[in-house]
C-alpha cells in the first residue's frame, strides 16, 4: 500500500485553531469545499461535494489540538477504505500539520491528481488561518491549482 504525505507550517496559529478548521463544518467549508455537510463527531459522517462528485468520510478519531482521522466510506473507488489523517505539532510560532492519505492499494494515475489537490487544499487551510480567507473548492481555478482542475467522479 502507498500513501500521500504532506507537511505545511502555519504561522501564528495554535494546534487548537487548526483542529477547529478541520472539525467544524464552517471551518471545513472555508478551506476545502463550500458544500460540506454532516456530523464532525467520532462516528459521524462528513459529506464533501465538488459539483456532481465528492465523497463521504467517517470520523474515526478526534484528539483536540493533536489529531484528526477519517476513513473514506463513499466516493471514488480508489479512495474507498483509505484513511485521511492530520496531526499537529507546535514549533515556536508555527503549527505544523502532518497530512497523510493512507492505504491506497497501488500508485494509480488518480493518486497523482489527488496528491496535487491535497497540497492545494492544505495551502488553503494555511491561508484561512494566516489571513482569515481560505480558497475552498469548487472555486479554485486553473490559475491557482495548475492545469489540473478540481474534479471528482460524479456520484
Amino acid at each position: 500500500m502507498v500513501d500521500i504525505l504532506h507537511k505545511v507550517g502555519i504561522k501564528s496559529s495554535s494546534p487548537n485553531d487548526v483542529y477547529q478548521a478541520l472539525t467544524a463544518l464552517d471551518g471545513l467549508s472555508a478551506w476545502w469545499t463550500t458544500t460540506t455537510r454532516g456530523e464532525g463527531k467520532v462516528g459521524g459522517v462528513l459529506q464533501f461535494r465538488f459539483g456532481a462528485g465528492g465523497f463521504d468520510m467517517k470520523v474515526l478519531e478526534l484528539q483536540p489540538g493533536k489529531r484528526v482521522l477519517w476513513q473514506v466510506i463513499d466516493g471514488p473507488q480508489e479512495w474507498i477504505g483509505t484513511k485521511v489523517s492530520f496531526e499537529f505539532k507546535q514549533g515556536g510560532e508555527w503549527t505544523f500539520v502532518y497530512f497523510k492519505h493512507q492505504g491506497w492499494k497501488e500508485p494509480v494515475e488518480f493518486m497523482h491528481h489527488c496528491g496535487t489537490k491535497w497540497a492545494v487544499f492544505l495551502l488553503s487551510v494555511k491561508s484561512l488561518l494566516e489571513t482569515g480567507k481560505g480558497l475552498p473548492g469548487p472555486t479554485i481555478s486553473s490559475s491557482t491549482a495548475g492545469n489540473d482542475a478540481v474534479s471528482f467522479p460524479a456520484r
